[in-house]
């Protein structure tokens, strides 16, 4: 079966030769522009036995050689939205280096606390982003910009951008934020105004679909290591100690995953993608309370959207974007671990951390800053190249666009069958299920 090629909007013919200079001459560095006929497929695996079906191929990223936009009269705009996540402030600097120095970028607007920015009712203005106002924004965590969660109508966030001459918006978020940077795409689509909307994936659950790997996830992962590493700690010092970890994860346990086989220490593994027991003789107290005999101490990892079905709920609360108000399961789990041993006269001492806002507002590691770069100059360069209503995607070490419709129509999942989930179960030796 023939893959399928991902078709990108564009907002019209490239008639503007880039800015971007390269030492041509040089045959140590050929030309690095992108042909818009470079793709990038989703699977790479081949097997020459039998015909793979559903391929899909990915308009690769990068400076392409002729641009949509005359960059001397062009104005950007640039806003983060949801929660915190380390990386933010590289993104928005690197962002402002690409637009300003490579291209000539006229101005780059900061807008203020996510979309509410954007509607001129709340009163937050703009703020003017140049070289000296980021310099030194990527060494702490936040966003120097603000943020915000809900929505805002996109006709009214499009009038206020015409209004201040913009006519890129890069929008740094999750899948929430993305669905709404894709309606002002299309309202601007529907007025005939030329806007690039191209949106940078954040989120530090890992959990958008064709993005292997976003900012913010290894600095998650390496700092819930080392609280494991204290929990794990914590427990063997005590009799019958449970070092009890809650890391981020309302609908994938990348985080918990990852954590997991990066400390290797822990006992149990608890994520949303597998439902478990709390009673019976597979349940998780039957199969602790074994543990505890044998040695003394567990530890104890679980994702913030796991064991949600335990967890009686009176109605549906919600936040402002629309996400489900979850109950808590790390106080759900320590005080029915610490019930049922006492139930039962049993010494039991759960050490309970949840560090779910030490870690989100944290400056990037290493790793996710040169990610974070690597996003944000390919975004530049897909603003530029016109196109829009498109993530910067990350597959196979490569940039890609994505469509935002496509990117947003799902999430991302930790497979039990996978890779990554069956290197769980070795190093923690937990049930492969709880049933």
């Amino acid at each position: 079966m023939t893959p399928r090629t991902v078709a990108v909007d564009r907002l019209g013919d490239t008639v503007h030769p880039s800015p971007l200079k390269w030492n041509e001459a040089d045959p140590e560095h050929p030309n690095v522009f992108v042909r818009d006929s470079e793709f990038i497929p989703l699977q790479i695996t081949v097997d020459v036995e039998r015909e793979r079906e559903g391929n899909l191929l990915f308009e690769k990223a990068g400076p392409r050689e002729q641009v949509f936009f005359d960059a001397s009269k062009t104005r950007a705009a640039i806003v983060t939205c949801g929660g915190l996540c380390p990386g933010l402030n590289n993104v928005i600097r690197s962002l402002v280096l690409s637009l300003r120095c490579h291209y000539g970028v006229e101005r780059v607007l900061g807008i203020r606390y996510g979309y509410h920015g954007l509607n001129p009712a709340h009163g937050f203005p703009p703020m003017e982003l140049d070289v000296d106002d980021v310099s030194d924004i990527h060494e702490v965590g936040g966003t120097i910009i603000g943020t915000s969660r809900g929505p805002e109508d996109a006709g009214v966030m499009l009038d206020f951008l015409r209004t201040l001459g913009v006519q890129m918006l890069f929008t740094i978020g999750g899948d929430g934020t993305q669905r709404g940077a894709m309606k002002l795409h299309e309202e601007a689509r529907r007025q005939g105004y030329p806007l690039a909307v191209v949106g940078v994936p954040k989120t530090v659950d890992n959990d958008i679909q064709y993005v292997t790997r976003t900012f913010g996830f290894g600095t998650a992962v390496d700092r819930a290591r080392a609280i494991i590493d204290v929990a794990h700690t914590e427990a063997r010092a005590v009799l019958n100690g449970v070092g009890l970890v809650r890391l981020m994860g309302r609908d994938s346990g990348f985080i918990a995953a990852g954590a997991t086989l990066a400390s290797g220490e822990v006992n149990y593994c608890l994520i949303p993608e597998q439902q478990f027991a709390m009673e019976g003789e597979r349940g998780l107290l039957a199969v602790l309370q074994k543990r505890l005999a044998r040695k003394r101490h567990a530890v104890i990892v679980v994702a913030e959207g796991a064991g949600q079905a335990l967890m009686a709920k009176e109605g549906e609360e919600r936040d402002a974007s629309g996400n489900v108000k979850f109950a808590d399961i790390g106080v759900y789990l320590k005080d029915h671990i610490t019930a049922h041993f006492k139930g039962q006269g049993q010494t039991i001492n759960v050490r309970y951390i949840d560090p779910s806002y030490a870690i989100r507002g944290l400056a990037a590691n290493t790793e996710d800053a040169v990610l974070c770069d690597m996003l944000a100059r390919n975004a530049a360069h897909a603003a530029m190249a016109g196109r829009s209503g498109v993530i910067v995607g990350y597959i196979h070490n490569r940039m890609v666009h994505v469509p935002m419709e496509l990117a947003t129509n799902g999430r991302k999942k930790v497979g039990l069958e996978s890779a990554l989930w069956k290197g769980v179960l070795a190093v923690t030796g937990q049930p492969a299920s709880w049933k």
